[in-house]
C-alpha cells in the first residue's frame, strides 16, 4: 500500500501510542485527521506533526465516551470530503479496583469507549472502503488483556477480549478484499494508562515497562504489511501461556500482578 495522497484517522493521537504512531504516519507524509477530547494539545500535536512531514492535518475534537460521537466524526470527514485510507482505533480507557467498588458511570464510559464507539467507527469507515475502492487498513489497539480475564480490572479485560475477538472474525470476513484488519497486542507500555486508571501503585506498574515508540513501530510495520496480530517483544509468549492455561489460574496470576506494591 502507498502512502502517495493517503489519509489516516486516528484516535487519541495526543500521547502515549497513539501519539507515537501518528509520528510514524507523519514521517510518512501522510494526511492526518485526529481525534481527541483536548483541543489546545491536539492543535499542539497538529503542528510537530507537520514538522515531521505530515500532509493536510484535520483535527476533531470528540469525546468518544459519548454515544454517537464517533458518528458525528464519521460526518465530519464525509462533510469535507476527507476519504479515511487507515483507521487507527487508539483510543482506550482503564478503571482500577473492586468491581463491586469501582464507578459503574466510569464502567459504562469505558464500555462505550472501548467497545462501542470502536465498533461504530470501524463499521462506518469499512463501509466506505468497500464503496471507494475496496482498499484500506484498520489498526486496532487490543491488548495482552484480551487473554487474561484480569481481577481489579475485570471490564477493560473483557472490553479488550472483544476487541480482539471482533478484530479477528471481521479480518476473515474481509479476506478476500484488500482492507486488512490488524490487531496491536501490547502488554503494559510506559504510557499515562497507569495514573488514569488509578493503578501506578500495582507490581503491573512497577515492572519493566515497554517503550511506547517500540509498541508504535511494531504496530504500524504489521499494519503496512497486512499482518493480523502485532507482538511487541515480550507479549507472544505472555498471550501464548494465556491462551494454555485456564481461564482460572490465569485470573490468579494476573490478581498477584495487580496486588499494590509494599514501599519501604
Amino acid at each position: 500500500m502507498t502512502n502517495e495522497n493517503q489519509t489516516v484517522l486516528i484516535t487519541r493521537a495526543t500521547s502515549g501510542i497513539g501519539l507515537e504512531l501518528a509520528k510514524l504516519f507523519a514521517y510518512d507524509n501522510y494526511n492526518m485527521v485526529l481525534v481527541a477530547r483536548d483541543e489546545d494539545r491536539l492543535i499542539e500535536i497538529a503542528t510537530e506533526l507537520q514538522e515531521m512531514g505530515a500532509g493536510r492535518i484535520t483535527i476533531i475534537t470528540k469525546n468518544l465516551c459519548i454515544p454517537n460521537a464517533a458518528a458525528e466524526i464519521h460526518h465530519i470527514t464525509r462533510q469535507h470530503n476527507i476519504h479515511i485510507d487507515v483507521l487507527v482505533n487508539n483510543a482506550g480507557l482503564g478503571e482500577y479496583g473492586l468491581f463491586s467498588e469501582t464507578s459503574i458511570e466510569k464502567e459504562l464510559c469505558i464500555i462505550q469507549l472501548n467497545i462501542a464507539s470502536m465498533v461504530q467507527l470501524t463499521k462506518l469507515y469499512v463501509k466506505d472502503m468497500l464503496a471507494h475502492d475496496g482498499e484500506g487498513r484498520i489498526l486496532q489497539l487490543a491488548s495482552v488483556s484480551s487473554y487474561q480475564p484480569s481481577p481489579m480490572m475485570a471490564v477493560y479485560a473483557a472490553t479488550k477480549a472483544f476487541v480482539l475477538s471482533f478484530s479477528d472474525a471481521i479480518a476473515t470476513e474481509l479476506r478476500d478484499t484488500d482492507i486488512k484488519v490488524v490487531s496491536l497486542i501490547p502488554g503494559p507500555t510506559d504510557t499515562d494508562f497507569f495514573r488514569k486508571a488509578g493503578m501506578e501503585h500495582t507490581r503491573a506498574a512497577q515492572d519493566d515497562l515497554e517503550d511506547a515508540e517500540i509498541v508504535a513501530l511494531v504496530g504500524y510495520s504489521a499494519l503496512i504489511k497486512g499482518e493480523p496480530h502485532a507482538y511487541p517483544p515480550g507479549v507472544w509468549q505472555m498471550t501464548a501461556m494465556s491462551s494454555i492455561l485456564p481461564n482460572q489460574n490465569v485470573a490468579k496470576m494476573v490478581e498477584k500482578q495487580m496486588q499494590p506494591v509494599e514501599h519501604r
